[in-house]
Order: C-alpha cells, then structure tokens, then sequence
C-alpha cells in the first residue's frame, strides 16, 4: 500500500509540506490526471453576466470537481443565484467559498468592485468532504476506499463574529491526521456570509481533504517583528498594563519614538504587537492590533487575550518588510518540486492596495514564481493556517 501524505518540517515561519510516497515526484507521476484544475476571475455589474463569463473562461470539459467560489459584496447578494447557476453550467454540484472585500485571481485582485473568482479542483470524490452545520466532516479514523486518511488537511471558512472562532479552529485541527487547515475568516462592509455547499452564516466550515491530496502551504507575515522581546508582567483580559515591569504605554512610547507617540491612532496602525507561538522553530508569531491606549493609566488594549508571564515582540507593519518576506516566502518553495496544478491565497483585508499599492502585487508575484497555473482566492478578515488564527498575513497553498 502507498504511504499516505504527512506533515514535513517547517522552512518558513508555520509553513507544511505534504507529500505521499518516497518522493513528492513519485506522487504527482501516481496522481496524474489530464484534465487538470480550471480556474476564472471576473468583474461584472449583473451576477448572471459574471457567471456566464467565468464558465466561458473555465472551458469544457471541464474537471470533475469541487470548486470553489469567492465573491465580493457587489455580487453576494444573488449568492445562492450564483451557486444554483454554476451548478447547472458546469455539472459540479459540490462548492466551498466565502464572501469578501476583495477576490483574487491569477494575476488578479478585484477590491469593492462586483466580482468573482472560481477554481475547479480534479478530485476525486472520495478524497473531500464539505463540512458545516448542516453536514458533518470524516471521523479521524475514517478511511476512503483507496485507504488514506480521509480526514487529514481542511480548507475552511469562518465568521468573524463568531466570539470563540480561536476555540473553534484549535478544535477543528484535532479533528485532523496532520492537524493543518488553511483558510480564511469571511470579510464584507457590511454582513459576512460563507458558502458549503449552501449560504451560511455563523462557526466554521469548509472541506476536509484526504491524505491522497498533496500540497504545500506557507505564511508571509505582513508585519516585521522587531528584535527585543518583552515580558508581560500585569494584565487583565485583554489589558497589557504593564511590560518588563513598566507602565506598558511607557514602554510602547520608547518603541514608537516621539514622532509617532505624537498621534497614538497612527501609532497603532504602524506598530502593531506580535506574540510569539510557543514552541515555533522558525520565530513565528500572531499580529494583535492595538485597539484602545489609554494615556492616564499607561494600559494598551489589544485584539488577544493576554496574560501575565507571556512573552511580546512590538512589529513594524510597512510595504518594505512585508515584500520582502512575501518574496522571501515564494523562494523557500523548493525549485524542484513539480509544478503545482493548482492554488489558493488568503490574503488579509490589510495587504493589497493598502500595503502595497495598486496592480494587483500578490497576485502578480505568484504568477511571477508560478506562472499561469489556476488560482482562486480572496481577502479575508483574518488568516487561518495550521491550528492559528493570523493577522496581516499571507497564507499560499499549492495542489500538486
């Protein structure tokens, strides 16, 4: 029997390399499928427009599936219009995806404009399932009738107002051989939705892949950590009050400069904190904005519950840092890997045209690396990649 994909170092910051057999060549050569993954991004004032123009993009025949769909606002409200559509077109009956400020396509990003960017994925059907609150996911000791692991990797999606989202992703990697997900957390101006297979709202969902799917994913942080690590030593939820035995404000101020110190909002945008994983190997850490400073008593309020004792890095967030970790995460992908069929990036809200200005950047930089090889995804309102719910980040993941 083959042996079944597992979970393989870790090259840059919480990066995974899956892999059946002896050698990744090995797998591709045994999972060779002509038809190939399709994928389309479109902009359109009229869903039906958008769809039909996607589906003329995507060709026939076509794989035999799943597919993924994000959409923008603009369109998200004929959601189920659009699901029903595509369902008919192209005979794929089998759909993840989410709503967000912006979609991504190869070479492509499309931001509060209506829009659409779709991935069929060649699949055997034995290889996913689509979990939600209506369908559950595969047993950890489930199999598929090829024998893998049918619960071993997720993609998934999430509500940003779901208040133990962190609960609900740690838990949810338990449920798997290899404990990765990747995904994101849907965004919109206004109400969030996600789509299983049906229109959601609400938890998690999302598709669980077996161990006969190969990938790899990798993270780039948008954010620099900068070199001195601090100490917590007095919080309360999540108040930091004091740092390295200072008021935190204090500390913070030293940080910043006193330009910055001149305007605590701008601050705040610029230098966010980061708080390490414990037991990282490669310096990992999850970005928590600042989000309350209050002058009188020293106290920084930030998106995390913190603790007294837990270790702090202070980040610079700017356009330099982050190009050059994004670069420096699409060089660590190994040149001799075969070339991936397939992709899907989760970016956050706050990259794109905000960090990077307008043209598209990180789209056009994995086309650079991987040329015109399919590729959905969107911009999301937080990342999600392994058992960790990210900021600022990137998260990449390759279909072989």
């Amino acid at each position: 029997m083959r042996a079944r994909a597992q979970v393989h170092g870790a090259a840059s910051q919480a990066d995974a390399h899956l892999f059946v057999g002896e050698s990744f060549t090995d797998l591709v050569r045994e999972l060779s499928v002509p038809m190939g993954f399709r994928s389309a991004c479109v902009q359109a004032a009229r869903w039906d427009t958008a769809v039909n123009e996607a589906v003329r993009q995507l060709g026939h025949p076509l794989p035999r599936g799943p597919g993924f769909l994000y959409l923008t606002e603009g369109l998200g409200g004929h959601a189920l219009e659009i699901l029903d559509r595509l369902r008919a077109a192209t005979g794929i009956s089998q759909w993840i995806g989410s709503v967000g400020v912006g979609v991504i396509g190869c070479g492509v990003e499309i931001v509060d404009e209506p829009a659409l960017s779709v991935m069929v994925a060649d699949w055997s059907q034995h290889d996913y399932r689509i979990f939600s609150g209506k369908a559950r996911a595969p047993g950890t000791s489930e199999l598929t009738p090829a024998g893998a692991r049918a619960a071993h990797t997720a993609i998934v999606h999430g509500d940003p107002e779901t208040p133990d989202m962190p609960d609900l992703i740690e838990d949810m990697s338990g449920r798997l051989a290899s404990g990765f997900m990747v995904g994101g957390l849907s965004s919109a101006r206004g109400g969030t939705f996600q789509i299983a297979n049906d229109v959601l709202s609400g938890g998690l969902s999302g598709m669980v892949l077996s161990s006969d799917i190969a990938l790899t994913t990798r993270v780039t942080q948008g954010a620099r950590a900068l070199p001195q690590q601090h100490r917590i030593t007095a919080a309360e939820g999540n108040q930091i009050l004091a740092i390295d035995g200072q008021a935190a404000l204090d500390v913070y101020r030293a940080v910043v400069g006193e330009t910055l110190a001149r305007d605590w909002n701008r601050a705040a945008r610029s230098v966010p904190i980061g708080l390490p994983l414990p037991g990282s190997d490669t310096g990992d850490y999850l970005v928590r904005d600042i989000v309350a400073i209050d002058v009188r008593s020293g106290m920084l309020a930030v998106a995390a519950a913190v603790s007294a004792g837990d270790r702090l890095v202070f980040c610079r967030r700017d356009r330099a840092s982050a190009s050059d970790d994004m670069q420096h995460m699409l060089r660590s992908i190994p040149t001799d890997l075969p070339a991936p069929r397939g992709a899907l990036y989760v970016s956050c809200v706050a990259r794109g045209a905000e960090l990077f200005g307008a043209g598209s950047i990180e789209a056009g930089w994995i086309r650079e690396r991987f040329g015109d090889i399919a590729l959905t995804g969107f911009f999301a309102a937080g990342e999600i990649s392994h058992n960790h719910l990210y900021g600022y980040t990137g998260v990449l993941t390759l279909f072989y």
